[in-house]
């Protein structure tokens, strides 16, 4: 009954909304470390169990040919924000584990294509909750995470991270396409970034990436952004009268030039894997 109560939070604000609620604040604000225990970041975590984190939504994911169809990417950030402020141990946050793992598809990804036939899962929907169920194994010791988290890193891998299975090719353009924030969208850059923090930065699979990474950087040595999720603080037709655009930001991240958090994140897996000078 605990655990029910305190799933059916009253949202003023959607927790989910792009790019302002507060699902996406935090995946922010743990990239850039804010400290465990942070009591405004905690207060927003519920805020994000209240949206996630309730039996008639968990009870409700469709089931087709036997697997799940659900958009894990939301269940995988909030767990691995979760995590990182200090409550692994909450009920509520290991319910969402425990459903990323009965979500898990045969090829080790998550998938909410109804459509999907089934033999492959998606990459945009599987990295999150790779990264989410990794936070939880540390935090815990789970070893049912832990090895659902190498299932997953092993679909990244065999695809070298961007090719297709088949012939070789890059699976989408726009996956060789840097991007800060990726809030569930998935490029190289993420799949690096989160791939190397799983701990296979050794794996001679991420070579194929890292030369993409390598030859996006500038002559100065930083890299710039070439798309971007969302648009500018403020923007829509009337921003003083509330009609923002829907993926309008809280933030100025920089759409153009020398990008401060794609260049820390570039920085991040080269040095990891060997490669920074």
């Amino acid at each position: 009954m605990a655990l029910v109560a305190r799933s059916q939070v009253r949202l003023r604000v959607n927790a989910y909304r792009n790019w302002t609620g507060a699902h996406w604040r935090l995946v922010s604000l743990v990239e850039l470390g804010v400290p465990a225990g942070e009591p405004r970041a905690l207060a927003a975590a519920e805020q994000v169990l209240g949206c996630w984190v309730r039996p008639e939504r968990l009870q409700a994911v469709p089931v087709i040919d036997g697997l799940a169809r659900r958009c894990a990417s939301q269940e995988g950030n909030a767990l691995a924000v979760c995590c990182r402020l200090g409550l692994a141990g909450d009920d509520r946050v290991r319910l969402l584990a425990e459903s990323l793992l009965g979500w898990q598809w045969p090829d080790g990804g998550w998938n909410c294509d109804q459509k999907a036939s089934g033999r492959r899962s998606s990459f945009h929907e599987s990295l999150a909750p790779a990264w989410g169920l990794h936070e939880y194994a540390l935090a815990t010791g789970d070893a049912a995470a832990r090895a659902a988290v190498e299932r997953a890193t092993e679909l990244f891998l065999s695809h070298h991270l961007f090719r297709s299975l088949s012939t070789g090719q890059p699976v989408r353009a726009d996956w060789l396409v840097l991007h800060y924030p990726p809030y569930w969208h998935y490029d190289i850059l993420q799949g690096l970034h989160i791939l190397v923090r799983l701990g296979h930065a050794a794996d001679p699979r991420l070579e194929d990436a890292t030369d993409v990474l390598e030859g996006r950087r500038l002559a100065n040595g930083t890299w710039s952004p070439g798309g971007c999720w969302w648009k500018p603080p403020g923007a829509g037709k009337d921003a003083t009268r509330g009609q923002r655009a829907w993926n309008a930001e809280v933030v100025n991240w920089g759409r153009s030039g020398p990008n401060e958090m794609i260049t820390l994140n570039a920085m991040r897996v080269l040095r990891a894997v060997g490669r920074h000078a």
